[in-house]
């Protein structure tokens, strides 16, 4: 039961949508995704990917306890919204430490990264005292505290150990999503719908304004490239390719499983599995978001330079993460893949070798048909089809 001064905290049924406080609380992963990007851009190769993964997956944590958080609690309270004000300022010191977070920042980063989430979850377990989400919360600080040694000693070790420390502790929490956080004492939670989500309107909610979000990088990382030169037809033609190329990864998105997300969280019989499923669809996307940003800076400033291969690896690379990402969204909330995301997909990676002696605007451009074909299948599909409702698996 909830009393007196908790049940003023919570948020109520009757608040489904997104409010003014999460929007706010998205915004600074606008420069997040910018810095990701800048980090990969300067570090573009198997190395730099890899370091470039690690530090997602910790953004990615932090965005999922703070949608978690906001949430659970009325983000109109007076209260809600001074204890969520830290929150955000951590993770904008996350951001700013990105580019240096495997080099002399590597302390402030995960510094402020293990303050988000210690500080938010300690706030919550605080708050909820006698409210049956509490051992929820307790269970996911277990597995936080576990995978904090070595977020730590990563801090104080270079190179490939450092990512390699880092990784290990981002899918320790990845994994406990997965089996429900288990804890000693504790057993396996039962993931039961009040443990996410408010209504499953709210939650799609959240996860449709973070794929907005998202977006806004390669629009910002697009915008910003194209002034930094002359507006000459080359570059006007990689810009309008990018934008392009932007615009068809918001409709693929939409198309169904993205406007159907509240209708399958309500329809599931196993609503772990869709969680799981939607949070690691969206990982994968934003993965390839960031990568399609870097790509897009490639291509304004080089539109008919020299080709090097890690370039091209970017350009194609991130829209097959994406398709990938939405293959996985679409079993979340169908529980099947259609043909045209896998064959976009596999046809973006095989093409890869081919396309060296082409300048980096017609691998964009090629980039963009593919992704069009996609969005066109999409479009015949539904027009042939009656509409499909949600059913994701059991």
């Amino acid at each position: 039961m909830t009393t007196g001064r908790l049940a003023a905290l919570l948020r109520r049924p009757e608040q489904p949508r997104a409010s003014f406080l999460e929007l706010f609380s998205d915004l600074v992963f606008v420069l997040a995704f910018l810095q990701l990007s800048q980090h990969l851009l300067g570090h573009l190769s198997w190395t730099g990917a890899f370091q470039t993964l690690v530090l997602l997956f910790a953004m990615m944590h932090v965005w999922t306890s703070t949608a978690r958080f906001t949430d659970l609690f009325d983000p109109q309270h007076p209260l809600v919204q001074l204890l969520t004000m830290p929150i955000i300022f951590g993770t904008l010191v996350m951001a700013a430490a990105t580019p240096e977070a495997f080099g002399r920042r590597g302390l402030v980063f995960i510094g402020a990264y293990l303050t988000v989430r210690f500080g938010g979850l300690a706030i919550a377990i605080y708050f909820l005292r006698g409210h049956e989400v509490r051992p929820s919360a307790v269970r996911i600080l277990f597995w936080v505290g576990m995978a904090t040694p070595a977020w730590i000693a990563g801090a104080f070790l270079p190179g490939w150990v450092r990512a390699a420390l880092w990784m290990t502790a981002a899918l320790v929490e990845y994994v406990g999503l997965a089996i429900g956080f288990p804890a000693p004492k504790m057993g396996r939670g039962a993931t039961r719908r009040f443990e996410i989500v408010a209504s499953a309107e709210h939650v799609a909610e959240r996860f449709q304004q973070f794929f907005i979000v998202a977006l806004g990088e390669p629009i910002l990382v697009t915008g910003l490239t194209f002034a930094n030169g002359p507006f000459g037809a080359d570059r006007s033609a990689a810009t309008l390719v990018a934008f392009a190329t932007t615009a068809l990864l918001w409709r693929i998105y939409i198309h169904r499983a993205g406007a159907l997300l509240a209708d399958a969280i309500t329809a599931t019989t196993n609503l772990r599995r869709t969680a799981v499923a939607t949070i690691y669809a969206h990982v994968v996307m934003a993965a390839g978001i960031v990568t399609i940003a870097v790509g897009d800076e490639l291509v304004i400033t080089h539109p008919l330079g020299h080709t090097d291969p890690a370039w091209i690896a970017a350009i194609l690379g991130g829209p097959a993460l994406f398709l990938a990402g939405r293959a996985i969204f679409e079993y979340a909330v169908f529980g099947r893949v259609s043909a045209p995301r896998v064959i976009g997909a596999l046809a973006l990676v095989a093409l890869t070798p081919a396309m060296r002696p082409v300048p980096l605007l017609a691998v964009a451009t090629t980039a963009a048909l593919i992704l069009a074909g996609v969005a066109v299948a999409d479009a015949v599909r539904a027009r042939r089809l009656p509409a499909e409702p949600p059913s994701p698996p059991g």
